[in-house]
């Protein structure tokens, strides 16, 4: 656990700092904690405003970032920052992407493919049976699904994605431990088993109408695709579109009846451009999938060899260099490039950037929709 855990926990609490100005703060002090007892000199200097530097004063006055981080581990979640190798990479690429992300269940690294499935929150019979072939197709196929746990839509992706034995994320608007609906109480609980709830907002976060937006750039941020099954012209999954099509993200939208209120905002979406969805294979041909069809093929005809299980056993989630790993395994470089390059091909490994590789744990089956 980092050192400065406590004090990520205690400015995602501070009214007025969010990831700018935390980056600022991170630039600008050697250390948050050092950031965190700052005097009001420092922190204009720093950047800050008056109202946020009043604001984080009343925090220290009234709260114990330690005790702050031990609420949350008292209740099971883990605290993944920026800094941590399990912070979703998709995640971080978006502009200004959450600090600090409050996580109860686990995130793995097969969830780099996640397709985002979201809707109204009053579906039609036709809506609901789109959603639930649509998510459980995937999730079998070895997508992760994500979604906001709201009713409708939301939740019977999560549930089809839970009962097609494949994982998903749900992303609230509200503090981990209120889980918004209420109802949902129980398939939140499930969720943790097979993949993660998931917010932003500090513990003790009421649901506000103002957060669901954040929480929506977070869906789509997670996501490689964002599929809209059914919505109104007013409905928040269209939120999320939008913010899909900023950060790069493909944005499908299922067709529905003209006479339709509840299809008129994905019927909308297409005549705007977005790609229609009449099957869960336009998701795999939207996204170019197929590489995976063949990294499985690979894993069968090319199993490891004593090499290989050397090399991989030598990589772990953290970034190492491929310098590093020849060194660990005492062979030559052009050997390991050329294992390195066989692991990546059967999904055992990945390069993260200056010829550094992480370990993939569990192979991501091939994306094939029946």
């Amino acid at each position: 656990m980092p050192a400065d855990l406590k004090f990520w926990v205690a400015f995602n609490r501070v009214s007025g700092i969010g990831a700018v100005r935390l980056r600022g703060l991170m630039e600008h002090f050697d250390n948050l904690e050092s950031a965190w007892n700052a005097s009001g000199v420092e922190l204009r200097a720093a950047g800050l405003g008056p109202q946020t530097i009043e604001a984080l004063q009343i925090a220290r006055r009234e709260m114990d970032p330690e005790a702050e981080l031990r609420r949350a581990e008292a209740l099971g979640v883990r605290v993944v920052t920026w800094e941590d190798s399990d912070y979703p990479a998709r995640l971080k690429e978006i502009a200004a992407p959450p600090p600090v992300l409050y996580v109860w269940g686990r995130l793995e690294a097969t969830d780099d493919v996640c397709v985002a499935v979201v809707g109204t929150r009053r579906p039609s019979a036709y809506g609901q049976q789109v959603a639930r072939q649509l998510a459980g197709e995937l999730a079998r196929a070895g997508l992760t699904i994500v979604s906001g746990l709201a009713r409708g839509i939301d939740a019977i992706a999560h549930r089809a994605a839970l009962d097609a034995g494949g994982r998903t994320l749900a992303v609230l608007g509200s503090g981990i431990d209120i889980v918004y609906p209420p109802e949902h109480r129980k398939l939140a609980e499930e969720i943790t088993g097979s993949g993660a709830v998931i917010t932003d907002y500090c513990l003790g976060r009421q649901p506000e109408a103002v957060n669901f937006p954040a929480r929506n750039r977070i869906i789509s941020g997670l996501s490689l695709a964002v599929v809209v099954v059914e919505a109104g012209e007013s409905s928040g999954a269209l939120l999320t579109a939008d913010f899909a099509a900023e950060q790069g993200r493909e944005v499908l939208a299922v067709p529905g009846s003209i006479y339709s209120r509840a299809s008129s905002g994905c019927n909308r979406l297409i005549q705007n451009g977005a790609r229609p969805l009449l099957s869960p294979t336009d998701v795999v041909e939207a996204l170019d999938l197929e590489v995976t069809v063949r990294q499985g093929e690979a894993r069968q005809s090319l199993p490891e060899d004593g090499v290989e299980r050397q090399v991989l056993a030598a990589l772990t989630q953290e970034p190492t260099h491929v310098d590093d790993v020849a060194a660990r395994c005492g062979l030559p470089i052009s050997q390991t490039s050329a294992c390195l390059t066989m692991l990546e091909l059967k999904g055992r490994a990945r390069q993260v950037g200056g010829m550094s590789f992480v370990a993939i744990s569990e192979p991501r089956p091939s994306y094939r929709v029946e």
